[in-house]
């Protein structure tokens, strides 16, 4: 194991080499519910606990060595490996990497040889607690989750548990596992979350910007080399009523001519949040010479990866609820479980979209292909666009196929959005540095709906309907309503 700065205490866990899903041992001293989560000076420290915590809190890693077999407690050669140091592997951080896209991306970088370590408050499935919500599918814990991962690959993901607003852990973490690159999703992901009340308005921005800014600080500070790779989002442009370039636009005006920014047009407190990240990293770019890649991604769906298909207790989460699941996902649930497909007015907001196996297609692409010392790069990560309403007509066409009698029905639209509009985004940069896009054709949606209807008992029918509205914001806490 990394050594540890002196001012954290680390606790070691190991497990034995087993098949997925077999218990632990009785005699085990440490169960996978003894892990520590570190909370101190961190914005949802309210959200975790309660109660009082005596003394420091402490740095936690997990490993799936066999017991036998101990882990090394010297420090880690390579402090002046680079990222193009292509004699070694490159060892990557993905924050968030027990979310929807983050677990996908760390166990397809791990299978493709780099070295990982997931960072992770695990805040996310505190929020379905909190919100009364669930995943469609059943997604075991991180633990379970890696020494599964280890038990079928031979490869080790390690896992530090904590809050990268709290810049006491992260440099703790950065000085442990030394990143070539770090891939940052540890964000709070949802527009809808971020619109319940004041307090989850507040979480949203603090959580996200003083995070990311925690993470530029800790590549200055102490991996001056790596490089930043960034979960952007298509909803920072918003829908204006010219093409949208991949984040800058030369502009000619009264005579003189530059290449600025693309304008932004953010549509929710996380949206906002997203764009106050992309302004403080170009800053440090320019500031520190820091090389950055900000991926602003479309609207993801799917949920099988070659590296989550591999045994259950590796599957993906799939939110299908109106806080966090996206409009794809979501329709293929309703049309599994016979609910009307929720159209949102006119149904003409169209967006970017892409598959989760192109999410971590693109995110190996930026990696092995990183940014200059002081350039920001922007691309656009989506690979087809479509609006509300010609999904709803692809899903409903896939549910007939498969004999689901599919209805449609438009509800208010609880978002301040247009719900006609222009947009025509391009696309181009990932494409040139290789994708090889999984394009939404017939049989991925018979394999989603499918999905869905295996695990359509799990569905709460009370979640699907929004209960979240733009316009009612209060500054007074709310519980999301079942309907």
């Amino acid at each position: 194991m990394a050594h540890l700065m002196s001012t954290a205490c680390s606790i070691k866990i190991s497990s034995s080499y087993r098949p997925c899903g077999q218990p632990l041992n009785q005699d085990r001293t440490v169960l996978p519910n003894s892990f520590t989560i570190k909370t101190s000076k961190s914005p949802f420290k309210r959200l975790v606990s309660k109660g009082h915590r005596a003394g420091r809190s402490c740095v936690v890693l997990a490993t799936a060595a066999p017991v036998s077999k101990e882990v090394s407690a010297n420090p880690r050669s390579g402090s002046d490996r680079s990222p193009n140091d292509s004699s070694k592997p490159q060892r990557v951080m993905v924050i968030g990497g027990d979310g929807y896209c983050g677990w996908a991306t760390a166990l397809h970088l791990s299978n493709k040889g780099y070295e990982v370590a997931i960072v992770d408050s695990l805040v996310r499935r505190l929020f379905d607690h909190q919100l009364g919500l669930d995943s469609l599918t059943p997604i075991s814990s991180i633990h379970n989750r890696l020494r599964c991962w280890k038990a079928i690959t031979g490869k080790t993901i390690e896992l530090y548990i904590g809050d990268i607003c709290d810049f006491e852990f992260l440099s703790e973490t950065f000085n442990s596992f030394e990143p070539d690159a770090v891939v940052h999703f540890g964000e709070q992901r949802s527009a809808p979350y971020s619109m319940i009340d004041r307090s989850r308005a507040v979480f949203t921005q603090k959580n996200n910007v003083i995070g990311t800014l925690n993470v530029l600080f800790a590549i200055k500070e102490f991996r001056e080399e790596c490089h930043l790779v960034k979960l952007g989002t298509m909803g920072e442009y918003g829908t204006p009523n010219i093409d949208i370039e991949e984040g800058y636009i030369t502009i000619s005006h009264n005579g003189r001519t530059d290449t600025l920014p693309y304008p932004k047009q953010a549509s929710s407190f996380y949206h906002l949040s997203k764009v106050h990240d992309s302004n403080n990293i170009a800053f440090t770019c320019k500031a520190w010479g820091i090389r950055a890649t900000d991926l602003n991604q479309g609207v993801v769906y799917g949920v099988k990866t070659d590296e989550t298909s591999m045994h259950e207790q590796l599957c993906n989460r799939l939110d299908y609820d109106g806080v966090f699941g996206t409009a794809l996902n979501r329709f293929c649930v309703q049309a599994a479980v016979g609910h009307p497909l929720t159209v949102y007015g006119k149904g003409g907001q169209t967006r970017g979209y892409l598959d989760i196996r192109d999410t971590v297609q693109c995110v190996e692409l930026a990696i092995a292909n990183p940014a200059k010392p002081g350039e920001f790069r922007v691309f656009n990560q989506f690979t087809e666009q479509f609006s509300v309403n010609e999904l709803a007509a692809l899903v409903t066409k896939a549910g007939q196929k498969l004999g689901l009698d599919v209805q449609t029905i438009s509800v208010p639209n609880p978002r301040v959005e247009a719900e006609e509009h222009y947009y025509n985004a391009k696309h181009t940069k990932l494409i040139e540095l290789g994708l090889k896009p999984h394009l939404l054709s017939d049989s991925l949606l018979d394999s989603l709906l499918n999905f869905a209807i295996e695990f359509k008992d799990r569905v709460d029918t009370k979640q699907i309907m929004p209960s979240v509205s733009w316009k009612k914001i209060g500054v007074k806490p709310q519980t999301v309503p079942a309907n």
